[in-house]
């Protein structure tokens, strides 16, 4: 595979990954390479084509949805799973000595980079640089335009920092880190910390940018179109002494080279991508944890209390979803995607709502096993009162972002489903309940809520729970409460982080159960050290359906621990149902659903 305008030399394998040059998990049309030419949708997978072989690594969240999607071309390889070869395994297995691999480097980012290239350089073979997409090569006149939507600007209500103050908060980190200067490529991190929002990504309020902050100078790198009155004034662009200067965003790379040549040290995240890393020289690079990352994730008051009524009214909507739903799936006929419908709109009546924060799984029986469904309207099945029922949606609001899984029955559940519903939220209810040092990573968290269905020979194939941004990303680093993630950084005070165990019967049935939690500090008996201790205060607030618990499986500690999530939750939300007129059937099933257990 060789053309002299595009690839140095001959190269026995490409590798498109899933991402865009910001390494977004999500990301737009014009950058869904991946998905274009596999045929596989799903946010999460890397392919390999060769010669002669085609191959797709994805997680176990996929599996089934790849099965369906991939053609003949294509062999499915489930990381994780069994002997699969990891990709760069199969690389240095699978080809011959002096074999050379491409890859577009602004999709890769430079861990990958490193892993891959390691591997590689074992078994005699290397990975090289292919600056040109050559999927954008074959997508051509068909390849969607790079998009370019409004930008709005946030209000300090909602944001509770200006931006100046994140700025000269992020110059100080660089000082006391001896460093002189940081890039900032992930979309939410420059939407963050400019308190700006777009819609350039369905369902993630980012738009296309750079920036990069020294302790001299801020440059942020755009579509200078973009940049309206209401933006300039937010941003101060005409007064004297502003401190950001705007640049063309393919400006990036020359700006960032004439940055290396000063001989500084530049943070550029490992997790960014290795064709902006390779801009800087090795001793002067800095390839921690983004900065911005870390302090985006810390929300403060404004933003933790900004969650918390977004929440509140979130579950209003969910709450009279689902009163509907009773109804309407014991009378009659309902498809999947018309019921998700309904709750989108729902949704999009409470105030200070934007979009929904990614696509509504409305999921019965069988399909609720595959992990990321996505019902089609004229695919979906009907919700039937004998299946169980799998809803896993979120919004964005001006002052949060939302995220909840619940799973409920219409009719008359099997002992089976009880048995492993009871034991999801066992383990839903031990994560919830933990007290925890300070220090304490996301991933040796995660076994408290595997245990109960280990303790059955169950378990399910996904982490337990990801960090949760304030009306930015719903997926947010850098925290994971998961098993493959063990080089997380610690939890701390003012994360939001969700809490979703499941239990997924290929076939028949999938359940999950999920929360988002606020990470707060505890005062316990003893202070260890005095280390301090953390826990957990879920801010999701809706029903768990007692129809599916085995009362008998749940200890004292964890009936507790149900009973006084259900009063929160009637206080809460039923306080703020009783301000709307008409809202009464709600309110009746609300307290129906948050009866105490015994």
């Amino acid at each position: 595979m060789k053309d002299k305008k595009y690839v140095s030399e001959v190269i026995h394998a490409y590798i498109i990954p899933s991402g865009d040059a910001h390494q977004s998990e999500y990301i737009a049309a014009h950058d869904k390479r991946r998905e274009f030419i596999t045929g596989f949708t799903g946010s999460a997978g890397t392919a390999i084509v060769t010669a002669n072989e085609a191959l797709l690594w994805t997680d176990g969240r996929y599996f089934l949805q790849a099965e369906k999607q991939l053609d003949s071309n294509w062999t499915l390889m489930k990381s994780g799973f069994g002997d699969t070869l990891k990709k760069e395994e199969w690389l240095s297995k699978k080809l011959p000595d002096e074999a050379v691999i491409g890859v577009d480097p602004y999709l890769l980012s430079l861990d990958e980079w490193r892993t891959i290239s390691q591997e590689l350089n074992n078994s005699n073979k290397k990975l090289i640089r292919v600056d040109h997409n050559l999927i954008d090569l074959v997508w051509a006149a068909e390849q969607p335009p790079i998009p370019n939507s409004s930008l709005i600007a946030l209000n300090q209500q909602y944001s509770g920092k200006t931006w100046e103050e994140k700025v000269k908060e992020l110059q100080v980190t660089l000082d006391e880190n001896d460093v002189y200067g940081v890039v900032v490529a992930a979309l939410d991190e420059v939407a963050w910390l400019f308190n700006l929002r777009g819609s350039d990504i369905t369902f993630n309020p980012v738009f296309i940018s750079y920036a990069i902050v020294t302790q001299d100078d801020v440059s942020l790198f755009i579509d200078e179109s973009r940049v309206t009155n209401t933006i300039r004034h937010h941003l101060k662009l005409d007064e004297e002494k502003c401190i950001l200067t705007v640049h063309p965003y393919n400006n990036i790379q020359e700006h960032l080279r004439k940055l290396g040549e000063m001989e500084k040290k530049i943070w550029i995240s490992s997790k960014n991508s290795c064709a902006l890393a390779s801009l800087v020289a090795e001793k002067y690079l800095i390839t921690k944890t983004s900065p911005v990352c870390t302090a985006k994730a810390i929300k403060n008051d404004t933003e933790i209390q900004g969650m918390k009524n977004s929440h509140i009214r979130d579950a209003a909507a969910l709450c009279e979803y689902f009163c509907w739903l009773e109804e309407k799936v014991l009378c009659g006929d309902l498809n999947e995607v018309d019921a998700s419908d309904k709750l989108d709109a729902l949704r999009s009546e409470q105030e200070d709502f934007v979009s929904l924060s990614f696509e509504t799984i409305s999921a019965s029986g069988p399909n609720g096993a595959v992990i990321h469904y996505r019902g089609e309207r004229d695919k979906c099945r009907s919700i039937l009162p004998d299946d169980m029922y799998l809803c896993d949606f979120g919004g964005q609001y001006l002052d949060g972002t939302t995220d909840v899984t619940r799973t409920i029955h219409f009719g008359n559940p099997s002992d089976h489903q009880k048995e492993c519903f009871t034991r999801v939220l066992k383990g839903h209810i031990q994560l919830s309940m933990a007290k925890f040092p300070n220090g304490t990573n996301g991933h040796k968290l995660d076994i408290l809520a595997r245990k109960p269905l280990w303790d059955i020979g169950l378990d399910y194939m996904h982490g337990t729970g990801h960090g949760v941004g304030s009306f930015l990303n719903v997926h947010e680093g850098p925290i994971h409460i998961s098993p493959s993630r063990s080089d997380d950084p610690p939890l701390r005070a003012g994360m939001f982080v969700t809490d979703e165990p499941g239990y997924y019967e290929d076939g028949c049935f999938g359940i999950r159960i999920e929360n988002v939690l606020l990470v707060k500090s505890f005062e316990l008996k003893h202070n260890f050290k005095g280390k301090g201790f953390l826990g957990f205060e879920p801010v999701t607030l809706v029903p768990i359906q007692r129809k599916l618990i085995l009362p008998s499986l749940l200890s004292a500690d964890e009936i507790d621990w149900l009973n006084e999530y259900h009063a929160t939750v009637m206080e809460k939300v039923g306080s703020h149902l009783l301000k709307q007129n008409g809202k009464q059937k709600v309110l009746d099933w609300l307290i129906r659903e948050t009866q105490t257990l015994g």
